[in-house]
């Protein structure tokens, strides 16, 4: 039996590409952000894995990748940071085990999105893309009536008739609704179907348990869309566990709890390093920290995956239109969804007017993107019926190409984003991205080899996971319990009753409390 060897420049690659996603991410947030790190830890792990299967299918990961990691995006955690930084202790340990619940949460769904397309052969694959579609379409038409008769300002959104303890609720709906439509126009029920509304209604599941009936309100009066994302990831476990995705459920809940033992670690990194006294933008430090902390754990899981997963069944070769879109997806609409914010931000800093020749920048903006993406996808198509030579013949070079066109997509959008508002602070972020991808660029260029599918074996059944699940969770709950409590020591030991800074003074409990709970108006959703 050959010896397992750690792969060091994986687990490297994958580390720092969630570390520079996350830095930028910080830039635009929520859940189109989070699309950027998804993608490019999956990217990364899946070119360096040694597996010839997974590369071949490496659109599939980068578009899994990221939407696994978007769902987490919605999640309000700023005010929890907050309570680590108040010197109050009840606060301080409540803060940090928040930060563990949220962190797991998030990269869980993350874990499973990266690790579903090893999983599962082509035609469940391909099963995915018309339910998801008819997701994206909802959720347009959503935002266009939203927009257009519920329009409000961000800044007083609690005034729409919509508004319901700032969740998600209306997208968990339509998601339900838009499944159920495309199911009677099918006269069918697929396993990806099944999937999403597995998610669907587990968030409203785990909406209404927690916050309806328990009345836990994690940070209030913040959006409570962690309650919904736990109904998300306990739908998603259930489903996997009903068709026997045992590999899938322990990478979930591996890159869960590594990446809830992140966010707080990196948050107890923000603090000691504050007490420096050194003036800089630490927030983007403690965001590409937890990125770094992230990215070893999709690592970590992918490749014990990557020695132990059979190979990937690609055949029948069916519906070849999903490799295109799952390419457009990755390379132009997670880049637009978020860089088309950046005029607005141009605007703001007066680097360039808010029309031209009559046309809004916003317009220009979209023209040009829109022009871009048509002469994409009109090389791809060209690309399938006569071979373009600037693209490589072999999959390691086709998806070298993919990831670094994306990786520098976004870095360099990021700085545009950036520069018209630059100060020494941002040297953190767009600084540190700068040279993280230089060396992502490095690593991957350097490393990769055409060296066979690594050691693959034919039956799933060679990793007893339910074992290992259970393992796994009680060693991730130790954890947990270890890594909160030292968290707090530490912070009480650095700061006492001392306000740390560098954030909003916000207390959880006591007579000090700045937590508030919003009263219904009239007309408005409530329990």
């Amino acid at each position: 039996m050959r010896t397992t060897r750690l792969n060091t420049p994986a687990i490297w690659l994958t580390a720092l590409s969630l570390s520079i996603g996350w830095g930028i991410r910080g830039n635009f947030g929520h859940e189109f952000g989070a699309m950027v790190p998804g993608a490019l830890a999956a990217m990364a792990v899946a070119l360096l894995s040694g597996r010839e299967d997974w590369r071949k299918r490496i659109a599939y990961f980068a578009m899994f990748g990221a939407l696994g990691w978007s769902f987490g995006g919605s999640i309000s955690y700023m005010q929890v940071i907050a309570y680590t930084h108040s010197g109050h202790s009840l606060s301080v340990i409540y803060g940090f085990a928040s930060l563990f619940v949220i962190g797991f949460l998030w990269a869980a769904m993350g874990g499973a999105g990266t690790a579903l397309p090893a999983a599962i052969d082509r035609k469940q694959m391909a099963e995915f893309f018309p339910p998801l579609i008819a997701v994206f379409i909802a959720w347009v038409l959503q935002e266009i009536l939203e927009n257009t008769i519920f329009a409000v300002d961000s800044q007083y959104r609690q005034q729409s008739p919509l508004y319901w303890y700032d969740s998600d609720w209306l997208a968990a709906l339509t998601a339900i609704g838009a499944i159920l439509i495309l199911a009677a126009i099918r006269r069918r029920f697929d396993r990806a179907s099944s999937l999403i509304l597995h998610m669907a209604v587990g968030w409203w599941v785990g909406f209404a348990l927690l916050v309806l009936v328990l009345g836990w309100r994690m940070t209030p009066p913040r959006g409570d869309n962690w309650a919904g994302c736990a109904g998300m990831v306990a739908g998603m476990l259930f489903y996997f566990q009903r068709h026997k995705l045992g590999d899938v459920i322990w990478a979930s809940v591996v890159t869960g709890f590594i990446g809830g033992f992140g966010f707080a670690t990196a948050t107890l990194f923000k603090l000691i390093a504050v007490k420096t006294g050194w003036n800089t933008n630490w927030h983007s430090v403690l965001e590409q920290t937890y990125g770094f902390i992230n990215g070893a754990g999709v690592a970590v899981a992918m490749l014990f995956l990557s020695k132990r997963l059979p190979r990937a069944n690609d055949e029948p070769a069916e519906r070849r239109w999903t490799d295109l879109f799952a390419i457009a997806f990755t390379l132009l609409l997670i880049t637009w969804l978020n860089l088309s914010k950046n005029p607005e931000r141009w605007v703001k800093a007066k680097t360039i007017p808010e029309a031209m020749a009559g046309i809004p920048t916003q317009l220009w903006f979209d023209l040009a993107y829109l022009s871009l993406a048509a002469a994409v996808i009109w090389l791809m198509i060209t690309h399938t019926r006569r071979a373009l030579p600037f693209i490589p013949a072999n999959w390691l070079g086709k998806g070298q190409l993919l990831y670094l066109a994306f990786l520098w997509w976004m870095v360099v959008g990021n700085f545009e984003r950036a520069v018209v508002s630059f100060t020494p602070q941002r040297l953190v972020t767009e600084g540190v991205v700068f040279l993280n991808a230089l060396i992502c660029t490095l690593l991957l260029l350097l490393t990769a080899r055409e060296d066979g599918e690594g050691r693959t074996f034919d039956q799933k059944q060679s990793v007893d996971f339910p074992a290992l699940i259970k393992k796994t969770v009680a060693a991730g709950v130790i954890a947990m319990v270890v890594s909160v409590a030292a968290d707090w020591g530490i912070v009480r030991a650095i700061y006492g009753d001392t306000f740390a800074g560098f954030a909003g003074k916000h207390i959880r409990f006591g007579p000090g409390a700045t937590a508030i709970t919003e009263k219904p108006r009239e007309g408005q959703p409530h329990p």
